[in-house]
């Protein structure tokens, strides 16, 4: 059957299910999904908070203040992060505060300290700070360089929800807000079995006909750049009944497997072959270039499969359309695509009307009048150019240069050719 890309990666949505999800202690939850809302437990700041290190004081009392008649106060006290103190501050005098340190309930504005001067101090390279007083050469208005408590973020303020990612700004961001636990998915226990007779190990002598063993590497990897660590990593022989032997196996310890190779509708296609009795397991012909056979559906063991392609950039295009997806949505993630990102061809290649079409690319900066100035930028306008990162005429099995890919073109099923200077959108991935 014939479907394309849309709507085979529809089909496996809707029928790929959720992991379940539990309590998870903060430090332990950087790249889950979160499984709840979740609300700050205090005021972002926390209180009245200094956001240079200077002097707090009374900002009347720098008024009239002028570099020709500058006002004195008097240093009272001081301040330090992380410190609960809260001085009192006479009219004419100031503290040392620290970046971060609580405002004193007196004071209504801090000045840098490298706005003030210090009395009898002579080397502008000593020590800026004054001890028994400070000079301040300008009015200093009220507020000023004072972090409001809760001008961030106010108590139970809603910081997440369920279906968001915990990246590490997010982690960061609820910790900071007092929370110290969060309910998050569990992450899918993914095995990847490869298929081939004609594959080595890397390092082994090769014979006519034979060639290096490398879709385990990137399909590990991949699920690695995804959150995942492999739960196994297995080859097999072209037999169909060891086929079937691996798969029984490991699904009965995996939410999902991942194969390549053999899916195809030849007489020698094991995967294919292995599972085609698997009553919810599909095989299908996707409008998709490359990576157009795949296979996909929930064996009798309760694994997920995914059956890719054997062509290592078959392969990975086809995980980043239909696996990365699922994996994610699997995780409840809300939005498991990526997003796409315009840009322009730098040069033209030929494509194949009637399927969506994916080409490894590099990626460069030119201005908005195509000269390429070095930074991308003129007069605030900025684009991405594109390039075939692998010979287009050949592109499933370019290995060797879709090493250096960075995203993949994107053109639609309507498309066709793809000429210099057309846009296009990217689909990003490999950026370091």
């Amino acid at each position: 059957m014939r479907m394309s890309a849309a709507e085979w990666r529809g089909w496996i949505l809707d029928r790929i299910g959720r992991l379940d999800a539990a309590p998870l202690p903060l430090e332990l939850a950087h790249g889950r999904t979160l499984a709840e809302q979740v609300r700050s437990a205090h005021d972002l700041p926390l209180w009245h908070s200094s956001a240079m290190d200077g002097y707090a004081l009374r900002a009347a009392d720098t008024a009239h203040a002028t570099a020709e008649r500058p006002v004195e106060l008097v240093v009272s006290g001081e301040v330090l992060a992380g410190g609960s103190a809260d001085p009192a501050i006479a009219p004419g005098a100031a503290v040392r505060i620290m970046t971060g340190a609580p405002v004193p309930s007196a004071a209504d504005a801090v000045v840098p300290v490298e706005l003030t001067a210090a009395p009898g101090r002579e080397d502008p390279g000593a020590d800026p700070w004054g001890r028994g007083a400070v000079r301040i050469e300008a009015p200093v208005a009220p507020g000023a360089n004072i972090r409001r408590r809760g001008e961030d973020v106010r108590a139970g303020s809603l910081l997440a929800r369920s279906g968001d990612p915990l990246t590490a700004a997010r982690v960061s961001a609820l910790a900071a807000a007092g929370v110290a636990e969060v309910r998050a998915s569990e992450l899918p226990r993914v095995a990847v079995l490869v298929t081939g007779a004609e594959l080595r190990p890397p390092g082994a002598p090769l014979a006519r006909g034979q060639i290096v063993e490398s879709n385990s590497l990137l399909i590990a990897g991949l699920l690695r750049e995804s959150g995942i660590e492999p739960s196994a990593v297995r080859r097999c022989t072209d037999d169909v009944a060891a086929v079937r032997a691996q798969l029984d196996e490991l699904g009965r310890g995996c939410d999902a497997i991942i194969t390549t190779g053999g899916v195809g509708p030849g007489s020698h296609d094991v995967v294919r072959l292995a599972v085609q009795a698997e009553p919810e397991v599909r095989a299908a012909r996707v409008a998709v270039r490359p990576g157009q056979p795949q296979c996909a559906g929930r064996l009798a063991s309760g694994a997920w499969l995914f059956a890719l392609p054997g062509n290592p950039v078959s392969a990975a295009t086809s995980f980043e359309l239909f696996v990365r997806p699922a994996l994610l949505a699997c995780q409840g993630r809300d939005d498991p695509m990526r997003p796409l990102v315009p840009a322009v061809a730098g040069v033209g290649w030929r494509g194949a009307r009637g399927r969506l079409q994916l080409m490894p690319v590099t990626i460069d900066d030119a201005d908005a009048d195509g000269a390429g100035d070095g930074s991308g930028i003129r007069g605030g306008r900025r684009r991405l150019v594109c390039r075939p990162a692998v010979n287009p005429r050949g592109v499933s099995h370019a290995v060797g240069g879709h090493g250096a890919v960075q995203a993949y073109a994107v053109a639609g099923e309507d498309r066709g050719d793809v000429a210099a200077g057309e846009p296009v959108e990217l689909l990003l991935v490999g950026l370091a």
